[in-house]
């Protein structure tokens, strides 16, 4: 250790020239990570051109600060109009995705709550739920920007949830289980084939249940849509016969 501090001592200078890289490659470092970020933002910039109908480079309109971006009372009832819309239709695309079982079990990501952008998703769908207004209610100018804030955030966390679960898929399962994924994909196709027989619906429904047991929890409104069309089935054969 004293040769240590005695190297030291003797050749004190040699700190410039290697303070000099060291330094150097720090601020590399920094400026690797502040393009990063300006990348990311650039990026969610022209996202919102795109949703505005802004060309490239152009300004962005300014999103989540009410003050600023209110309509003006006049124009109050017809941005109310048009982010309800956009609402229905995000809300929309969502209950594709959640009535349809062979999604549900291809990108499972979607449905599972312990993924964080799962979680996103779902809160800021709730939260754009809440301020929906009820038919025929008036809202502020104020009130009309919050909602529509609340809509484009529920709209983006679902792109986001979505585009995470086409990329992932299955990959985090083993081969077994998408094997057993696999074929409880093409049960389920048996089960709402209408061409198919009651008793033929109805086992398939169960065999693709106990395959996904422990893998994918089907969402209720999955597991209701199916039961709902193999009922209809079902009356439809008693009536028949």
């Amino acid at each position: 250790m004293d040769g240590f501090f005695d190297f030291l001592g003797n050749y004190w200078w040699l700190v410039f020239p290697f303070g000099g890289f060291i330094w150097a490659g720090i601020g590399g470092v920094g400026h690797y990570l502040e393009r990063g970020r300006r990348e990311r933002h650039e990026l969610r910039m022209e996202r919102l051109r795109l949703r505005h109908g802004v060309a490239p480079g152009a300004p962005v309109p300014t999103v989540g600060v009410a003050s600023a971006s209110a309509p003006a009372p006049d124009g109050a009832a017809r941005e109310l109009e048009r982010v309800v819309a956009q609402h229905d239709a995000v809300s929309r695309r969502w209950l594709d995705h959640e009535l349809d079982a062979a999604k549900v079990i291809d990108f499972p990501l979607m449905t599972d709550m312990r993924e964080p952008l799962t979680r996103d998703f779902h809160r800021a769908k709730r939260k754009a739920d809440a301020l929906r207004p009820e038919e025929g209610d008036a809202l502020d100018p104020t009130q009309v920007a919050e909602y529509r804030d609340a809509v484009e955030r529920f709209e983006d966390a679902f792109e986001v949830a979505l585009a995470e679960a086409r990329r992932r898929a299955q990959h985090d399962f083993t081969d077994v289980e998408r094997k057993r994924l696999q074929t409880a994909r093409m049960l389920v196709g048996i089960a709402i084939d209408e061409a198919a027989s009651s008793a033929e619906r109805q086992s398939a429904y169960r065999r693709a249940r106990a395959e996904l047991d422990g893998l994918i929890v089907l969402p209720d409104a999955t597991a209701a849509d199916i039961e709902q069309r193999i009922a209809g089935s079902i009356e439809r054969g008693t009536t028949t016969a």
